[in-house]
């Protein structure tokens, strides 16, 4: 495992991570709290040290298995939570300091730990970003000792520049894949003048970029990847990078082409988001212990070629950029 530095937190963090928004279960599923444990242990031992969850996840559930596991191990191990998605309707006006200490606290009794290592605003409305008294409530929260430091994660590429205007904010975390090229454009150079440490969530696409899926892949009621693809639920970008599923099936078609006879697809998209210096992490999820080993091998492949990249940036404008690139 090779690991990279957080922005601001100076913790030195596995370049792989884990997210677990599906951990203990495929979406939808009933949380299971042995598999979750199973999931978690599995990537600690291959050298993962830095775990993203949320208060939402599993009402929880996810929170309180990933400390579980953490307050066993004798490794240093990074925890982020997120804080927001509970406020509902899911508007500007439902975000107040009293309203996000609370929720912090929260986390805290779900966790059982006395200090969070990283807080991040959930996605919350863009126009949360212009309220001060938003961002200097975490300041209390650091001096009152409950966390450590303070993120955002972002559906926007202009929240994230817009949240790097407050000292405090040590992470952006944003998606970042092969159908969502926008951040480099722009937000990459600015966190590398900020020191603002880069997270990159749904690498895979929701499993697009698995190279697994077919025109006859089915998915259960309730999960996203079936109900929220015109973001019924939540933002449609959160479901398969909001690409249209069959368009995304024949750029993966095309993808494939440029890595023959090599490891799975997944492994090179989670190796060619690594090919960006200012990525400090990326989280992919997994709801079993084979797919926290497989996302591990991006870790050990080489370099993409320059053809390579070349070929990944084609594919892009030809297939996605003309739907969604001016979405994010």
């Amino acid at each position: 495992m090779n690991y990279r530095t957080l922005g601001k937190t100076g913790f030195n963090v596995s370049e792989i991570a884990l997210g677990t928004w599906q951990v203990g279960g495929r979406w939808g599923d009933p949380f299971n709290e042995q598999n979750a444990e199973r999931i978690i242990n599995s990537a600690i031992d291959a050298g993962v040290n830095f775990i993203d969850t949320a208060d939402v996840y599993s009402d929880g559930q996810s929170e309180a298995a990933v400390a579980r596991v953490v307050k066993n191990r004798s490794e240093e191990i990074f925890v982020a939570t997120k804080c927001g998605r509970q406020i509902q309707p899911h508007t500007a006006e439902g975000y107040t300091p009293q309203k996000l200490t609370g929720y912090v606290e929260q986390s805290l009794r779900n966790t059982g730990l006395e200090t969070l290592d990283l807080i991040q605003l959930h996605c919350p409305p863009t126009e949360v970003y212009t309220r001060p008294e938003i961002f200097e409530a975490f300041d209390r929260l650091k001096e009152q000792g409950k966390i450590r430091n303070l993120g955002v994660s972002v559906e926007l590429v202009d929240e994230a520049l817009m949240a790097m205007r407050y000292p405090n904010v040590t992470t952006v975390q944003v998606i970042f894949n092969m159908f969502r090229l926008k951040p480099s454009e722009q937000l990459f150079a600015a966190a590398r003048e900020n020191n603002v440490g880069l997270i990159v969530r749904v690498p895979l696409a929701s499993g697009l970029l698995s190279g697994k899926m077919s025109a006859q892949t089915s998915f259960g009621p309730e999960d996203h990847r079936s109900f929220n693809r015109n973001g019924e639920a939540f933002d449609k970008g959160e479901t398969f990078s909001g690409v249209d599923f069959d368009l995304g099936l024949e750029a993966v078609e095309e993808l494939k082409k440029l890595f023959p006879g090599q490891e799975p697809l997944a492994a090179w998209a989670l190796r060619w988001v690594l090919m960006f210096p200012e990525v400090s992490t990326v989280i992919p999820g997994a709801s079993r212990p084979e797919q926290v080993a497989s996302n591990l091998q991006a870790a050990a492949l080489p370099a993409l070629t320059p053809d390579q990249m070349a070929g990944v940036q084609a594919v892009y404008e030809k297939y996605i950029k003309p739907s969604v690139h001016q979405l994010w």
